[in-house]
This record gives C-alpha cells, structure tokens and sequence, in this order.
C-alpha cells in the first residue's frame, strides 16, 4: 500500500475538518496497530505503517495540510511542495522511525539517542496577478518580499563570531527526553536545546541566535508563455533560511490570470462572441480580428450562419506551457436584430417579406409545421 496512492485522511480514519488532535490520536491508534514490532515479519502491515506515518508527516503541518487539501498528492509530486519525481521524499517526512520515537518513545524497541537534524527552512507562497496578453507572451517579473535569510554577522551559526557551542546540561547532549506516561515511555525534542544537543554560550546580536534575519529582498521570477490561472512556479532555494544554517526552503509562484475584456480561455483555446448584422449573418463576409500576438486572423462568415455557430481558426489561441504550438481561437457568432430602423430600410424589409416564400428559413418553417400536425391544423 503507497502513501501516493490512498486519501491520507482515509489512512488515518479521520474526516477532512478534523482537528490536530484528532489527527493525532488517530496516528497513534494506527502506528500501534501496525508497528513492525507488533507485526515481525508482515510486510502489508510494514507498509500500511509506513503509508500512515507519511500522512500523519502532511496532516500534521499546516502549511502541507493546506496544500494536500487543495492539490492533493500533486502538491508534493514533480517537485511540489517537500517533495521529488514520484512522491514523498525523505527528506522532507524526516526518518520514519524517528517520527514514532517522537510521539511513543522507544517503548517498542529500535530507539536510538541520534539528535534532531536541523530542518529545511518553510516554504513560502506568493501570489501573481499578470493579464491576459503577459499570459501569452511570458514577462520578467520582480518581486519583493519579506523573507527570513542567513544572518551575515554569524553566517548562519547563531552564535557570536569566535564562540563557540556546548553539550546541553539538561539531555547530556542527546537531543532528548523522556518521561513516563501510564504505559508508555515517551521521548520528546529537549526543551532546553530544542532536540540539537547543544546550546550556543553566546548568541549572536543580529539573530539573537537562530541564524536567520528577517529582510525584505528583490527576486526576479521567470512567467513563461502559456501560463494561466493555478500554474505553479518553483523557486528552489528561495525559500526561508533553514535555523543555523540549514537548507532554505522554496519559493513557489502562484500565478492568476486577470479576466480579459474581449477573449475567454479554455486551456490553450481563446474564445470570442462576436455579433454580426443580420444583413452579414445572411449574406456572408470574411472578418479580421487580431489575436492576442498582434496577427491578423481572417474569419470567413459563410452565408446563411445561425447565432452561436463557433468558427475555429487553427493556431490563433495560446501558446502551449513548455511545449510547441498554439492551440486555436474560437469565434463564436451572435446574430444581431437591428433595434432602429430608417423608413427607407423598413420599406425595403417589408418589401422583403412580401417576397418570402418560407424556404429562406427552413428551420422556423418546419417548426410551424412540426406544431400544425401536432395540434391539428
């Protein structure tokens, strides 16, 4: 059973508004029921653990949850958030057993006294509104923002430069603690070092020890052509500063596309209603309408065309996203009743309809006759 493959609130039993807590005690209920040591030798119940451990990892972060609820498994595949190619990487759940020993304790065995890794920095979203016509043609984009980065007086140590750290009084430098709860003996991050084992003899003034200042810094981002509302952009490192100098996290673009005044979007294809005269809609003609590049497109109007014909013209939508080709613009057309009429051009329409047959329109003259059979004449 994969973690990539089954709804991470489905591992847990839990419903998709529950709360931490709840979250919580539904992980602790499944990890005992399907620890390795509690099942020697059973790979289902090895890879079930697995799986649960992996959502409990998501649900238990906010920043995770909320992207998983939104995008589900896609969030943290092909270098999503906290993730590589194919699923969850380990680097981002951190070492399976470790995260049970940080709930249960070494009460089932295989516990070491490693010390907490330092962790990546969070990562962070920012929101881009671009129009229509960036859309399409990609823009270079600057952007400012506010941003944890590696203090520079202690390049990222927390400590004042030419001191030093030392092994924590309080764990003995393992990282840990542990206290004993009814059954169960559960080890938890110490308090005093925050699971490092050590603590920093003089911390720096700029950071106040964590290594990292908040400043504002200018980032230019690259849109390129085709984007549209929901494309996500990746900005490796650009992220915070991971706490004394550990990795940064990333940066992720969300891109929104302003509405258009003239053209909607479905996918690569444009759309556009364009009303013509009924005169035009009868007699025919050929348009030009200019596409989002600046080309001019013919649009032959064939005689006889009924509002909401669609007319496509090859090539004349949006660029495909890191692709080739264009996809097509939609021509959508509107037949238009004249709402004034001159006296000259009202003689000449009754004119017109003294000389109408009912073949000019098919379709309204089998209707009248559809209703005469159905009701008798």
């Amino acid at each position: 059973m994969s973690a990539t493959e089954i709804d991470f609130y489905e591992l847990l039993e839990v419903s998709r508004d529950a709360d931490d807590r709840t979250i919580k005690s539904a992980y602790r209920k499944m990890a005992m029921k399907y620890h390795p040591d509690r099942n020697p030798g059973d790979a289902e119940a090895e890879a079930q653990f697995k799986a649960c451990s992996a959502a409990y990892e998501v649900l238990k972060d906010p920043q995770k949850r909320a992207a998983y609820d939104r995008y589900g498994h896609a969030a943290f595949q092909q270098g999503g958030m906290g993730g590589g190619p194919g699923g969850f990487g380990q680097g981002d759940f951190g070492d399976i057993g470790d995260i049970f020993e940080t709930i249960f304790g070494s009460a089932f065995g295989g516990g070491g006294a490693a010390r907490q890794q330092p962790r990546r920095g969070a990562d962070l979203r920012y929101d881009m509104e671009i129009t229509l016509e960036e859309a399409f043609h990609g823009k270079t984009s600057q952007i400012e923002i506010e941003v944890s980065q590696t203090c520079d007086t202690c390049n990222g140590s927390g400590a004042t430069p030419g001191t030093g750290t030392r092994g924590c009084n309080l764990c003995g430098g393992i990282g840990k603690v542990r206290a004993k709860q009814g059954f169960f003996v559960v080890e938890r991050p110490c308090p005093n070092c925050h699971g490092r084992g050590e603590v920093i003899e003089d911390p720096c003034k700029a950071c106040r020890g964590e290594g990292r200042v908040d400043m504002p810094q200018t980032i230019d981002v690259e849109i390129p052509p085709g984007v549209d509302t929901g494309t996500r952009i990746r900005l490796s490192g650009k992220g915070e500063a991971g706490p004394r100098g550990a990795p940064p996290g990333d940066l992720y673009i969300f891109v929104h596309v302003r509405q258009h005044s003239v053209y909607s979007r479905e996918g690569t294809t444009l759309i556009t209603r364009i009303p013509i005269s009924f005169t035009t809609a009868a007699l025919g003609d050929t348009l030009e309408i200019p596409d989002l590049g600046g080309e001019s497109r013919s649009v032959k109007i064939p005689a006889g065309i009924q509002s909401g014909k669609q007319l496509r013209v090859r090539g004349g939508g949006m660029p495909v996203l890191q692709g080739r080709g264009r996809g097509d613009l939609v021509v959508e057309i509107a037949v238009e009743t004249p709402t004034r009429l001159s006296k000259e051009q009202k003689e000449l329409l009754e004119q017109f309809r003294a000389t109408e047959t009912g073949d000019e329109c098919p379709e309204s003259r089998g209707f009248f006759d559809r209703l005469k059979e159905a009701f008798g004449g």
